[in-house]
């Protein structure tokens, strides 16, 4: 199985399943953050039993619903202290992979500029673009 990396401390991925954190486990990832709400859709599983699974295996696991289309500025900020806390490197999962990819994107607004965050993405496989007026009004916020 392949994930896309969008850092060298962080791997992004659609909806995984319990028994996909035994490979995700030995090759070498040691905390998992799951942006997905439970019950977001049918046969999806839980956080609890996703947390069994990862504390099983010896990973940190951290669940931070977030809601697609209704990213915050505290989803971004819990986002960015679970990132910095967290045992490296770090998996984290929705159910596409996009949730996560546009938290990281949107914690990056500050370090990278909106042109180079848009582009990891892309190489990751995520379009990004129209994320750029957020992007840059962060930008524009830290850097003035």
């Amino acid at each position: 199985m392949h994930y896309p990396k969008l850092s060298s401390t962080l791997t992004v991925a659609p909806q995984i399943r319990p028994d996909d954190l035994e490979a995700i486990a030995a090759a070498g990832y040691k905390a998992v953050i799951n942006n997905r709400p439970d019950g977001e859709e049918t046969g999806q599983p839980s956080a609890a039993t996703m947390a069994a699974k990862a504390a099983a295996l010896g990973m940190q696991y951290f669940h931070q619903p977030v809601v697609g289309g209704a990213i915050s500025d505290k989803d971004i900020e819990d986002f960015e202290q679970l990132i910095q806390n967290a045992e490296k490197p770090v998996f984290a999962y929705c159910r596409t992979g996009t949730r996560c990819t546009v938290l990281w994107a949107l914690t990056e607004a500050g370090r990278q500029s909106p042109e180079m965050i848009v582009n990891r993405a892309g190489e990751a496989g995520y379009d990004l673009h129209g994320l750029l007026p957020r992007l840059i009004s962060r930008w524009q916020d830290q850097h003035g």
